[in-house]
């Protein structure tokens, strides 16, 4: 019974995303069975109820520590804004407000919205009511995200993550003329990467070929109108009008902290699913996945990056991208002390732990997004992921 079949390291590699595990594997995989895979669930389950059974005080104290400087940072951004007239100032309330908006957004309101801190009941800090500095609806984030991406991590025509309806992020993605288009579509993407969180769930590509009626899309643009209203309000006129004749510094400071903002969470989100090595699936070959073969797609469909305490920190730990898909409602800062045995496990049971500095991933991003763009006939080959998941068989009788 075959649950997975990984290459030996020194001989090169064919995916076969979709291979029937009755195929005959070839001669330089090595193969990994259903046994193997599912005692591997069970140690990631045991790691898992580790750190649920040692949830406390110290995550509360966590939690409100982060969100204390977050909103320092806010206030001290925008007192900075009020003294726009001296440039180290407005760059210093520039970067003040972009570290708040990042922290909000990141290690705050995605960590929340995820349930991470549902456990200590406290309003404010639940996943029910909380709400992010940012122009989409919280509700409409959690099912794009917490519910259709992380249940259909990168499969192929069920996580919309995957080129987010605009995008060419895997060859499995059938190419067209739009696609020359993607580098300029991403460079789009990362510089309104807030509003283009908030349109997630429209699916464009289903409404421009008319396969979304307007029924479906009205809700949405109700949810859009009560966000976006009030978050555009805030820093594109109420703030510049009461820095008075400040007003147009203020304005651009507001604006440069958004995009700061936008660009750091779209490079960190990228890194964490689409650099060099990152594999994706086919709807046939997950199904009727068990838990195991769950846990190790989670593995080979995300990368991590590495770096210092800060610089987790302002990443929201989705640095830590595997261990995230792998727990994404535990608190994310428990990720750093969880990432070695995560990585110990990947090495015994022979799994990929897809890791490099914020440079090597940010890179490899970008080139295949480049490359992407070209007709397949055109494009350099993009590597084979190293690892597929085969389907499970049933034993006869079961």
């Amino acid at each position: 019974m075959l649950g997975l079949k990984l290459p030996m390291p020194s001989l090169p590699t064919l995916s076969l995303p979709g291979r029937s595990p009755a195929s005959r594997p070839p001669a330089d995989v090595v193969v990994l069975d259903h046994d193997q895979v599912e005692e591997l669930g069970r140690e990631l389950d045991a790691l898992r109820a580790r750190i649920t059974a040692d949830l406390g005080a110290q995550d509360r104290d966590y939690l409100f520590r982060v969100i204390k400087v977050q909103r320092g940072a806010e206030v001290a951004g925008r007192v900075l804004m009020h003294l726009g007239v001296f440039p180290p100032a407005w760059l210093a309330g520039v970067g003040a407000l972009g570290i708040s908006k990042i922290l909000d957004n990141m290690e705050i309101g995605h960590n929340v919205l995820h349930g991470q801190y549902d456990w200590m009941r406290e309003p404010g800090v639940n996943s029910q009511d909380f709400e992010w500095d940012i122009v989409c609806p919280a509700d409409q984030w959690k099912f794009s995200h917490n519910y259709m991406h992380h249940t259909y991590t990168n499969i192929l025509g069920r996580d919309r993550d995957i080129g987010y309806g605009i995008l060419r992020m895997d060859p499995g993605q059938h190419w067209n003329p739009y696609y020359l288009g993607n580098p300029l579509y991403a460079l789009v993407l990362m510089l309104t990467f807030e509003w283009g969180v908030m349109l997630h769930n429209l699916e464009t590509d289903r409404v421009l070929r008319g396969r979304r009626p307007w029924r479906d899309i009205a809700p949405l643009v109700r949810g859009w109108w009560r966000k976006a209203r009030p978050q555009v309000l805030k820093d594109y006129v109420v703030f510049p009008l009461l820095s008075g004749p400040l007003m147009l510094p203020t304005l651009a400071g507001n604006a440069a902290a958004n995009l700061v903002r936008n660009v750091w969470a779209f490079s960190i989100i990228f890194c964490g699913h689409f650099p060099s090595g990152v594999q994706t699936f086919t709807e046939d070959a997950t199904a009727d996945e068990t838990r195991g073969q769950w846990y190790v797609r989670q593995m080979l469909g995300s990368a991590n990056i590495t770096g210092g305490p800060l610089f987790h920190i302002m990443s929201g730990n989705l640095s830590h991208q595997i261990e995230h898909h792998l727990f994404p409602d535990l608190p994310a800062h428990r990720y750093p002390a969880m990432a070695p045995e995560v990585q110990a496990l990947c090495e015994k049971y022979r799994l990929p732990y897809n890791t490099g500095g914020l440079g090597h991933q940010i890179g490899s991003v970008w080139v295949k997004i480049v490359v992407l763009a070209l007709p397949p006939a055109l494009s350099p080959p993009v590597p084979a992921p190293a690892v597929t998941i085969g389907r499970r068989t049933t034993r006869a009788g079961a």
